[in-house]
């Protein structure tokens, strides 16, 4: 097989490819592209060299990060093929046989994000040159996508925005310049990533993680702040900003991005809130993650995870409360650690509407903020807390982001929760609290059961083994139980059957547990345990809707009952 000899040059054809992959923005100067998208690129072999389909051969590399591996993601070797792959990356050849050779080369939708290099492999290898790769909200395979092309122009490719500030009676809208597509805002959010902890401490897993916009987001909220790392922005609500810029006075995020990278990572003094979250707005969208600034007014911060919003005075009405309701509150500062560090989210908006607390991440925290129960105590010196009032109606209100196409305010409060004061929302409130408590205990909602045995369970002895049935669910249910036990062996090997109770059915209500006994008696055991006086005990519950099995089993030991021996001493008295 033939090499079609050493490139003198490769075009990497930017106008064209930044154009179709909607990157023209950032410029046409260099290759931007969208992962999932095929992209064209041109060699120009030397005078003399010839590309002949099916004789001249070579491979392509493409590599990101500085540990670059094949089993990581970071980097793929391929040889050229008749049709692109829409799962992997490939190549293949759109131009005639002759001197210049175009190929349409594609990438996986899953594949990590940032800088990549490309390198010809022809026995040498030679680079080719660099290109970025982002992610995609035009690719139905890529995890951010989305499906209307106006909300694709307003949260991702809009350079401009309005944040709303204020109360509830008087929400303003401030102009915010989100600049994504500014003279080098690419290189410095690529920076970001590579400044950020992760990335120090495993390099090789930080890259292959940038995959996944999950993980890109939550390490993006982390570097927003400076708490624990080199992150961009200096959080300061104290009145006093001499040493630095006061929250306020911040317009755009271009001025704050540059200030951090040109001064080598130093903190920028100082933000807010609403600043935060803009500053994480155009970072997610300049990487291709679809994004909005959204304000919430009437906003709690649960400090202990209780779900209410706890308001602490003493006799003489001064506030010692730990948590707080502020006017309004933009995600996503983080005002709590999330995993040991200050970042929080992302978490499923519908699994904050439904009082969903299990999924990840900080879902009890974001739940708090817009759907808490308020309630005010007085704390006595003598230590006792008296109620004073609560509701369940102060928080979480006008819930607002700047519409799509247009400067109107979008209330979206109907995302986030259900109408305030109605059935639905207080259910929603009852399954979220019952859900976090079970968290807290580190249990899982569902049908729980297991085996509970009696203290003592000697061999000769009649005694009570326990199916024990718990509904952390929001429904009553009906179950079938099969419960029995049989004499098992030291290897395993079952023997007979010792008691049973078969398809009895048990009704567990919302949140109740349940137990059910059954006796094992001598006369139904004694003849065929072993010697190792081992039983197998096996639970099988079935729920009736939606039908479900669950199963528990345990093996008990026998023993040996104590034996009390008592000596009579008797004494004798010589008389004589």
């Amino acid at each position: 097989t033939a090499r079609p000899g050493t490139p003198e040059r490769c075009d990497f054809e930017s106008r064209i490819n930044n154009t179709t992959h909607h990157t023209d923005q950032n410029g046409l100067d260099r290759l931007i592209v969208r992962r999932g998208l095929p992209f064209t690129i041109t060699l120009h072999l030397k005078s003399g060299s010839q590309f002949q389909a099916g004789v001249s051969t070579f491979r392509l590399i493409v590599e990101t990060g500085p540990l670059p591996k094949e089993q990581s993601g970071t980097k793929s070797t391929f040889s050229l093929t008749d049709s692109t792959s829409k799962t992997a990356w490939s190549a293949s050849i759109t131009s005639p046989p002759g001197n210049v050779v175009s190929l349409s080369v594609s990438s996986p939708p899953d594949v990590p994000i940032g800088l990549y290099s490309l390198t010809l492999d022809q026995g040498q290898k030679v680079k080719l040159g660099e290109f970025v790769l982002l992610f995609n909200p035009w690719c139905a395979k890529d995890a951010v996508y989305m499906e209307e092309e106006r909300d694709r122009q307003e949260y991702v490719l809009s350079q401009a925005g309005l944040i709303y500030k204020g109360t509830t009676k008087r929400i303003k809208a401030s102009p915010w310049t989100f600049g994504q597509f500014e003279a080098g805002m690419l290189d410095i959010c690529l920076k970001l990533l590579d400044e950020n902890p992760k990335y120090s401490l495993d390099v090789d897993a930080d890259c292959s993680g940038r995959r996944n916009p999950v993980y890109v987001t939550r390490v993006i909220s982390a570097m927003i702040n400076s708490n624990d790392d080199k992150g961009v922005l200096v959080g300061n609500w104290s009145g006093d900003y001499d040493d630095g810029v006061r929250p306020s006075h911040w317009t755009d995020s271009v001025a704050i991005l540059h200030q951090w990278a040109d001064n080598c990572c130093q903190r920028v003094r100082y933000g807010q809130c609403w600043v935060f979250a803009a500053v994480a707005c155009t970072v997610s969208r300049a990487l291709g993650i679809p994004c909005r600034v959204v304000t919430n007014f009437g906003s709690a911060h649960d400090t202990n995870s209780n779900l209410m919003i706890e308001f602490l005075y003493d006799e003489d009405g001064n506030d010692i409360s730990d948590d707080s309701v502020w006017n309004f509150h933009v995600d996503p500062t983080p005002q709590e650690k999330s995993e040991g560090v200050f970042c929080c989210g992302p978490v499923p908006l519908k699994a904050i509407k439904e009082g969903e607390l299990t999924l990840k991440y900080d879902a009890p925290f974001v739940f708090a903020e817009v759907n808490a129960d308020v309630v005010e105590y007085m704390k006595l010196t003598n230590g006792r807390m008296v109620k004073m009032r609560g509701s369940s109606m102060d928080v979480g209100h006008f819930i607002s982001t700047k519409a799509v196409g247009s400067d109107e305010r979008h209330d979206i409060t109907h995302l986030y929760k259900y109408p305030e004061g109605s059935l639905q929302e207080r259910e929603v409130y009852e399954r979220a609290k019952h859900h976090h408590e079970l968290q807290q205990k580190g249990e899982e909602p569902g049908l729980k059961v297991k085996i509970k045995v009696s203290p003592d369970m000697d061999i000769g002895a009649d005694f009570d083994v326990f199916a024990v049935v718990t509904n952390n669910t929001e429904a009553d249910k009906t179950c079938r139980v099969m419960f029995y036990a049989r004499i098992v062996s030291y290897d395993g090997k079952p023997g007979a059957n010792c008691g049973f109770i078969e398809d009895l059915t048990m009704e567990v209500p919302t949140g109740k547990e349940k137990r059910l006994p059954l006796r094992l008696e001598y006369v139904d055991y004694g003849d065929t345990i072993t010697s190792d006086r081992l039983i197998q005990l096996v639970l099988i519950i079935i729920e009736s809707s939606p039908r479900e099995f669950h199963k528990a089993k345990r093996t008990i030991v026998l023993e040996n009952p104590d034996i009390a021996i008592k000596v009579l001493i008797i004494f004798f008295t010589n008389s004589f």
